[in-house]
């Protein structure tokens, strides 16, 4: 007997997390983003200051990732349909990793050019440090103002967590431009305006790092962060009339949409009412009794002694 469990319910694409308002948000950030890119692109000619230069260049992936995570909060309100089970899910996980690779390839770009001009004999100065402080605090309003905007939904998903991440890499680019540019006033020393375009870079590698790591462990299907499958199994053979249950695997599709299937091997002889309760009592167990809820469950149970026959023998038969 077979039982397929899946709380659709109330499912569009994230487990119920507010899309519309992460759609706003996006919006709003992406339009101060917007406006802060052609003022520091601006400003970088103007003074010839690197530090702006790459801080304009990651104000130019966050504006791709925030595009793309806008376009994937839009289709994440689509419902799952016959042809797409789970909905538009998954796709906060692409967009989170395509950023991640971007963001990385920006900071190894720029750790790069900061080390040239440091010690390649490439040290341009910068022609108006004054400008370049301006510039390094309107870019720091404008991503405090994109912080304030994005920080109660930041962790609903991967996706809003790839664009807070971004906003909050570009806050502390910032600042590395804004001290660079108090640095140079105080002492004279143009060089320190390499040093900061690779205090941005440093900054960038990690995190762009730590995000592409998630969307790797849901895109190949590892098993859910603080669950243990060897314990999930010992407390679901504890269920009265399991005899032992097999072929367990979890995985997660998208944030808050966890995964569990499992054939479970019961007695023989068992009434359908019985066989019910088994399940219920399967389903209550994952929901109630590990750190990870897990409500998307398929259970395929099967009497003592039920060997699967092989499909190329059941044709024959």
């Amino acid at each position: 007997m077979a039982h397929d469990h899946s709380a659709h319910a109330g499912v569009a694409g994230n487990g119920g997390a507010d899309d519309g308002g992460h759609q706003r948000r996006l919006l709003m950030t992406l339009a101060l983003t917007a406006t802060v890119f052609v003022a520091e692109v601006a400003g970088a000619a103007v003074t010839g200051s690197l530090a702006l230069l790459v801080d304009a260049g990651h104000m130019l992936t966050d504006m791709s990732v925030l595009v793309a995570s806008t376009i994937t909060a839009i289709l994440m309100r689509r419902k799952p349909n016959s042809s797409r089970t789970w909905g538009w899910a998954r796709l906060e996980v692409l967009t989170a990793a395509g950023g991640a690779i971007v963001l990385f390839i920006v900071g190894v770009y720029a750790l790069a050019e900061a080390g040239m001009r440091l010690f390649g004999g490439r040290a341009d100065g910068v022609r108006d440090v004054n400008l370049l402080l301006f510039f390094g605090i309107l870019g720091l309003a404008a991503n405090l103002g994109s912080i304030g905007i994005l920080a109660s939904q930041h962790a609903d998903n991967m996706n809003m967590r790839a664009a807070f991440l971004e906003v909050m890499n570009d806050a502390l680019g910032s600042v590395a431009v804004v001290v660079s540019a108090v640095v140079m006033i105080s002492t004279g020393w143009d060089g320190f305006d390499a040093v900061a375009g690779g205090v941005i870079a440093i900054l960038m590698i990690p995190r762009a790092i730590k995000l592409l790591h998630g969307a790797m462990q849901v895109l190949l299907e590892e098993t859910p962060q603080g669950l243990d499958l060897d314990a999930v199994r010992r407390h679901l053979e504890g269920v009265p009339h399991v005899v032992a249950v097999h072929d367990l695997h979890a995985s997660t599709v998208a944030t808050g949409l966890p995964r569990l299937t499992a054939h479970v091997v019961v007695e023989r002889g068992m009434t359908m009412e019985q066989a019910a309760d088994v399940l219920h009592q399967l389903q209550d167990c994952l929901r109630e009794h590990f750190p990870v809820a897990i409500e998307h469950t398929t259970f395929q149970l099967e009497p003592d002694g039920y060997e699967a026959r092989n499909p190329e023998e059941a044709m024959h038969s």
